[in-house]
């Protein structure tokens, strides 16, 4: 048996990416993978996104997992993973910066009227309509940790009008935080702008369906970057061809890829890319997970510890 102990690496197509920046982080350590027969007794670490079947089950010395991804549920719903194996998260590892990317075109688009004057621009019709200064556009967040905390707090900062909504409702420099299931519609009723950065767990899949989208003001623009399981896009179509919502952002989705003959495609109020708001940037979560590493071989806690009851 190897005198070092075992990180497998599994991230389908992406591991080659991985390997070598794992193995000159850990040179302490064993990196391999994706799956090395002849050292499954001798894995106690696995870093790994989307791994195959039954991977977990077939080392018995696993000490921990580690997720090199934003989203836990699909290692959380793993039969294979035992509950008494820690599982980690990502803190950040360059998310937050991406996501806020990808929300403020969208909080632009309802401020700057582009969706309208797209339309107007396939009809040939030339009408300014009413400006909106920041201070006018209200935009609800749905999720304040880590990314979706970081993400409020700079839209606050840039002087829009924030509020969040979380289960805990821990306070955030200039956003108005609201908490638990009655505040809800609150929040949905005041934003123009709704970004949903949730964590896929029971309380908050189906989340989105059609009452709760309805309660969006007129011309409300719905931004859609945390777990497909989440949204009812048929209902949310409905509301988009009866003119309630003006506007979607969407990049997660209840079927992945999106099927070919997904009326979402084609939709002139529809925005979407493939699952690419927040990708995880190698370098940092390298650096998070081998920090992680070293402190469970010290005998010292893990951060950012999966909560299995809460589901993040």
């Amino acid at each position: 048996m190897s005198a070092r102990p075992v990180l497998l690496v599994s991230a389908g197509e992406a591991t080659p990416r991985w390997l070598p920046a794992f193995a000159q982080a850990l040179p302490e350590l064993r990196v391999l993978g994706p799956e090395p027969p002849e050292a499954v007794g001798e894995v106690q670490f696995v870093a790994a996104w989307r791994p195959p079947s039954g991977l977990f089950a077939r080392l018995p010395a696993l000490r921990a997992v580690f997720a090199l991804g934003a989203g836990v549920d699909a290692f959380l719903a793993r039969e294979d993973l035992s509950p008494a194996v820690p599982l980690c998260k990502l803190a950040d590892a360059g998310m937050a910066a991406q996501m806020l990317e990808f929300v403020l075109p969208a909080v632009l688009a309802w401020q700057r009227r582009s969706l309208e004057y797209a339309g107007q621009q396939r009809q040939r019709r030339w009408q300014a309509l009413p400006a909106r200064s920041r201070g006018e556009v209200r935009v609800g967040v749905l999720g304040l940790g880590r990314i979706g905390g970081a993400v409020a707090a700079e839209l606050a900062r840039m002087g829009y009008r924030v509020g969040g909504w979380s289960r805990g409702g821990r306070p955030l420099e200039g956003v108005r935080v609201l908490a638990g299931e009655a505040a809800l519609p609150e929040l949905l009723a005041g934003s123009d702008v709704l970004v949903n950065l949730l964590p896929s767990t029971p309380a908050t899949r189906g989340l989105l369906d059609r009452a709760r989208l309805s309660r969006l003001p007129q011309g409300a623009h719905l931004v859609h970057a945390a777990r497909g399981d989440q949204l009812d896009e048929a209902a949310l179509l409905e509301l988009l061809d009866a003119g309630h919502l003006g506007g979607a952002w969407l990049d997660v989705f209840a079927t992945e890829p999106l099927p070919p003959d997904s009326p979402l495609w084609a939709h002139p109020r529809v925005v979407l890319t493939p699952h690419v708001a927040a990708v995880t940037l190698v370098a940092p979560a390298v650096e998070q997970v081998a920090r992680n590493i070293r402190a469970l071989l010290r005998g010292e806690p893990l951060a950012h510890r999966v909560e299995r009851q809460r589901g993040y």
